[in-house]
């Protein structure tokens, strides 16, 4: 549920175990970034990078 529901948020292909390689969108804006994601037990860690790695964020999710 909530605005952003059904949305997709990336794009990835298994890069190691319980780790993968691709690009993330921001919902809110639509802008596509490179990143990374890794799973761990019950979380999900996502980062995304500009100017070729310069500036990266990154956030974990976890399952509720």
């Amino acid at each position: 549920s909530g605005k952003f529901a059904g949305k997709r948020i990336g794009s990835f292909k298994v890069s190691g175990a319980n780790k993968y390689t691709g690009t993330i969108t921001d919902p809110e804006t639509d802008k596509t970034y490179s990143g990374k994601a890794s799973v761990s037990g019950a979380s999900l860690k996502m980062s995304g990078c500009v100017l070729g790695g310069l500036i990266c964020r990154s956030q974990t999710w976890h399952k509720l």
